[in-house]
């Protein structure tokens, strides 16, 4: 049903913006949310935290004459609830009928498609090169990127197609010039911003690599080969080549201080290797990643941070509440990056998540392969990430 579809209730509800209701998990505010979406939806992807109670009534029980008490019997009275579905339609009628019943309720505004325009920015004040490095953040999918800006210079890594307009604004406000854009291989879980930010007048760059998956834009952009490099004021990044996770799979050393890893390694696990060649492919695959992460990344000194395009729930953030974690700290806690490549490969194998939302068509739309519109995009990667070997931290195990 769409929002405007729904009765209007009697009673009046207050909205609550994404942002607040962030604000308040952030802080460590017991937070008890009603997801009125679909179950398979709900099971899917719905905020959680481990101040966050979450119950799941979909919204097609509320639109009964009579409604169950059974199916309100576990939404507490005791306590003010934050009703949430889709888009803010269904929500508000949810809490009205709550509302009607005594219940102390307000609904999310714009419901989960205002919670996946959250973008936060931190700075990464373990970064030590030149220049400041920010990381950007959105919650709903752990999508992370990076700012990189020194001497009237920026470069962006891993950006989001949903926030071209914002990294400009960015810019603009640190009056900086955003030279680069670069992305660290074709992703499968969000739709890519970096011929977007090209056709604003960036310099988008793509990995050499990547290109034989059948990129159609090619030669619109700069390709990155390995060992290349791009300055930004004092700054340089320097490309290198990290397959596993896919074959074109590319990091980029800032300034000898942070390895943005793209979907290579996070700070939590590794990267799942059967997105670009499936369940067939995803053992040569698994190989590929040993070699690039024993060859390529655990060979940069411990203290190098290691950033990388995504986190999940179990991932924790450091002291500045960036996801970044020095090296030799990962080697401490993760036993999959001193394993010999055969427990490594049988270890990533076994337990994968399910693969992202809509995949296939975000890859061919990262591919240039298929065209979307702004809207059909942004719904194309609503959704968890899932770009993980697997849903529990690997750190600590």
């Amino acid at each position: 049903m769409n929002a405007e579809d729904f009765p209007t209730p009697d009673a009046d509800v207050e909205s609550v913006t994404p942002e607040t209701l962030k604000s308040r998990i952030d802080d460590g505010e017991s937070v008890t949310i009603l997801d009125a979406r679909m179950s398979g939806d709900y099971e899917e992807w719905h905020i959680d935290g481990e101040n966050v109670e979450s119950i799941n009534v979909p919204y097609f029980h509320f639109l009964e004459d009579e409604l169950d008490a059974d199916i309100i019997a576990d939404v507490p009275d005791d306590r003010e609830v934050t009703v949430l579905c889709a888009k803010g339609g269904a929500s508000e009628y949810v809490a009205g009928t709550l509302a009607e019943r005594g219940y102390d309720v307000h609904h999310l505004e714009d419901g989960m498609n205002g919670w996946a325009r959250i973008y936060e920015t931190v700075e990464v004040t373990g970064y030590d090169g030149a220049g400041t490095l920010l990381q950007y953040q959105r919650p709903s999918s752990g999508c992370l990127g990076y700012l990189v800006y020194d001497e009237g210079e920026a470069a962006i890594i891993d950006p989001l197609r949903a926030f071209t307009d914002r990294y400009l604004d960015d810019a603009d406000e640190l009056d900086v010039d955003l030279n680069y854009a670069l992305d660290t291989h074709i992703h499968a879980d969000h739709l890519s911003g970096v011929r977007d930010l090209d056709a604003a007048g960036v310099e988008g760059v793509i990995p050499a690599a990547a290109v034989d998956r059948g990129v159609t834009y090619a030669d619109d952009l700069t390709t990155a080969e390995d060992g290349d490099t791009f300055e930004v004021g004092d700054v340089t990044i320097e490309t290198v080549a990290t397959p596993g996770h896919t074959t074109g799979m590319t990091s980029y050393l800032i300034d000898d201080s942070l390895l943005a890893t793209g979907d290579g390694l996070f700070i939590e696990s590794v990267a799942r290797p059967d997105l670009e060649e499936g369940d067939e492919g995803a053992p040569d695959a698994a190989r590929m990643l040993y070699e690039s992460l024993q060859e390529r990344v655990l060979t940069l000194p411990d203290d190098a941070l290691i950033g990388g395009a995504h986190f999940s729930d179990a991932a924790e953030p450091a002291s500045d509440g960036s996801y970044t974690a020095p090296i030799g700290q990962l080697v401490e806690e993760m036993d999959a990056l001193s394993m010999d490549e055969e427990d490594f490969v049988e270890t990533i194998l076994a337990d994968m998540p399910p693969r992202p939302a809509n995949y296939e068509d975000i890859i061919a739309t990262n591919l240039g392969q298929n065209a979307v519109d702004d809207e059909e995009a942004f719904t194309l990667e609503l959704g968890p990430n899932n770009c993980a070997a697997s849903q529990e931290s690997l750190a600590g195990d």
